[in-house]
């Protein structure tokens, strides 16, 4: 019996409902501490991240174990240079992969997985990452994004029985959510899910499906029609890649990261069980966004190693490279780059370790802190590629195998600042997650005060708001006044670091300060001004890097590994942080926001037209955004098995 035909419309919706689909999949409640919450509202919980917490000795024996047989794989089994060149990871390397067990990282080992904790995955994928971005990004689609993730958290014990097995040893998985008129903008979802008998039928195409190509199995977003028995919705669905009605139309090609194996992917009439289905319908962006809490550790990850590699070569190199009679190092403006790049490195490591632990021992709700640390580790990542470059001047804008053609060693520094471009992008954009992010950070004054400014609100509910909201603020607002950043002797056990965490308790409250006045002064505009709640979550990542490195330096002097170095590198990055916090608070009321909008409107009316004469644009022809009507394909199926 074939599915009734059912063509997927592109749905129209407002902005409204855009956003109320968005609020329904984000976690409605706060069910455990959560420091970066606590910072934004003003109140600087130390206790939740000091002393560092540490894995267990089982989980460090088994990490340790990994990593060293992971490290002599990639010294001696991957050729970064030839996957740059080829753009193409060879058979044998994901193969070589496979057998150590990296597809199953985060695998249970009841599943064949090797069972490794947040801390010790990220590591490996650190490691990888280095030798070839490519395979980073492979193996982290495959288990942070991919079908292990959200089976782990959402999957029923038989389809964890099904496919784990699987993922852990051989089949590689891929994450199927955006389409070609579809971004960070669910709502407008088109690919759709028709039920048919004990079946989903899909229809739909999606785009930068990374591992797409070669991949054996997909997690599949898909609204599903409401319907008698129904409730429809955006809905997860593991889909067999090699079923019929599937074909991979394209193998995309980008700036960077040249063996991603990512394309167009096309369903026709795809026959999918209802057994396939994760979780109920309409819990499918729940899902999603539930997977990447801790699944977007893993880009900063990668930035962490990134910065250890630019670190590297940034001493190596102008240790040798005289100018004026000395080495460049030594020159200002020279060392000045080479210290932001060290204790930058040292602050995102801190990062990502402390919130990859905090994952582990999942004592607190880590929402905001996986999504500072990836937004924060996507931007320092590109910054310390882009003052490597420069250190390296001609060279680094040289690449590689240019470089070894004349004999000189063959630094991919370009290489580096391109394939860490698109982590400003991947799994959400820069600016998607300051709004995220921000959202997030407001939850608390919404909660007591969003009726006030919501325009479907009754008065009746709007008075309720009030009184509630005039409580919260009493108890709140009075808070916000002083604190222990004002008292000489606070966090004195931090030595010459204890300086730097009374600035982030001073300025953590400063911080919700000028969030509540800008809630007061603009009420429901607030969320227009993205300008402006992009500088407030700027601050808080400055906030929460700057903790983490003094919890780290601290923990380090404890244990007598490296301390002294690591106190000086966490004071340097605090002292720098320091600047960019002013200067982004300084910003927060003196800018050129509403200026920007006006000019903006005048590009679009077309009233700068006269400033584009004088050039040639040397675009293509073609649509700027594909054809994506559902139906047969027309194209060659490029997916490939490796072999």
């Amino acid at each position: 019996m074939s599915a009734p035909t059912q063509k997927p419309q592109q749905p129209k919706v407002t902005e409204r409902e855009a956003r109320q689909v968005a609020e329904a999949a984000r976690e409605q409640d706060w069910r455990k501490p959560s420091f970066a919450k606590e910072l934004f509202l003003g109140r600087f919980r130390l206790d939740l991240i000091h002393p560092h917490p540490m894995p267990s000795e089982e989980d460090t024996r088994r990490g340790e174990q990994f990593l060293a047989k992971l490290r002599v794989f990639c010294e001696t089994k991957i050729d970064g240079a030839l996957i740059e060149r080829e753009a193409r990871i060879p058979d044998e390397t994901v193969n070589g992969l496979k057998k150590l067990g990296a597809l199953g990282m985060k695998i249970d080992p009841k599943y064949g997985g090797l069972g490794l904790t947040q801390v010790y995955y990220n590591r490996a994928l650190a490691l990888v990452g280095s030798a070839s971005p490519a395979l980073g990004a492979l193996l982290s689609a495959h288990q942070s994004i991919g079908v292990p993730q959200p089976l782990k958290i959402f999957g029923t014990q038989e389809q964890k029985d099904a496919f784990l097995p699987r993922l852990a040893r051989t089949d590689i998985s891929a994450f199927l959510l955006t389409e070609p008129d579809v971004g960070s903008d669910p709502a407008r979802l088109a690919t759709l899910a028709v039920p048919d008998g004990d079946d989903y039928v899909l229809d739909g195409v999606k785009l930068w499906t990374t591992n797409g190509v070669v991949a054996d199995l997909l997690v599949v977003m898909a609204r599903v029609p409401k319907s008698e028995g129904h409730k429809g919705g955006i809905t997860a669905f593991v889909v067999e890649a090699n079923s019929p009605g599937i074909t991979v139309e394209h193998r995309n090609a980008f700036m960077g990261l040249r063996g991603l194996e990512n394309g167009v992917t096309r369903f026709h009439q795809v026959r999918v069980p209802a057994a396939n289905r994760i979780g109920p319908e309409g819990a499918g962006l729940k899902i999603a966004l539930t997977t990447l809490n801790t699944g977007r550790l893993s880009l900063p990850a990668m930035c962490v190693g990134a910065g250890k590699w630019c670190l590297k070569i940034a001493r190596e190199w102008s240790a040798v490279r005289e100018q004026w009679g000395k080495p460049v190092a030594r020159h200002e403006a020279v060392g000045t780059k080479i210290s932001f790049i060290a204790a930058t490195t040292f602050a995102l490591e801190a990062v990502v370790d402390l919130a990859s632990q905090m994952a582990d021992e999942d004592r607190n709700d880590i929402r905001i802190e996986a999504a500072l640390a990836k937004l924060y580790g996507s931007e320092m990542g590109c910054l310390m590629a882009d003052e490597l470059v420069q250190i390296r001047g001609g060279r680094g804008y040289e690449t590689a195998d240019s470089l070894a053609a004349r004999g000189e060693r063959a630094v991919p520094a370009e290489q580096m600042l391109r394939d860490l471009r698109i982590n400003r992008i991947f799994e959400g954009s820069t600016e998607i997650m300051h709004l995220l992010i921000a959202r997030e950070a407001v939850d608390a004054h919404l909660a007591v005060a969003g009726d006030i400014i919501d325009p479907d609100k009754s008065l009746s509910d709007k008075a309720r708001a009030g009184a509630k909201a005039g409580g919260f603020y009493a108890r709140w607002l009075p808070k916000l006044v002083a604190g222990p950043g004002q008292l000489p002797s606070s966090y004195a056990e931090f030595g010459p670091l204890a300086t730097h965490l009374r600035y982030v308790e001073r300025a953590s409250r400063k911080l919700a300060r000028s969030t509540f006045y800008a809630m007061s002064r603009w009420q429901g505009r607030m969320e227009t001004k993205q300008a402006f709640l992009g500088r407030i979550v700027d601050i808080g990542a400055e906030l929460f890097a700057m903790s983490a490195a003094c919890v780290r330096a601290e923990h380090l002097r404890l244990t007598g590994d490296h301390g002294r170095e690591a106190t000086r590198l966490a004071d340097v990055f605090c002292r720098q942080s320091r600047l960019r916090v002013e200067e982004l608070f300084g910003r927060l009321w003196a800018n050129t926001d509403d200026d920007d909008r006006k000019i903006v409107n005048g590009v679009l009316d077309g009233s700068y037209t006269w400033l584009e004469e004088g050039i040639v644009d040397p675009s293509g022809e073609g649509a700027w955004i594909a054809d994506a009507t559902p139906g047969p394909s027309e194209h060659e199926n490029v997916h490939r098995t490796i072999d």
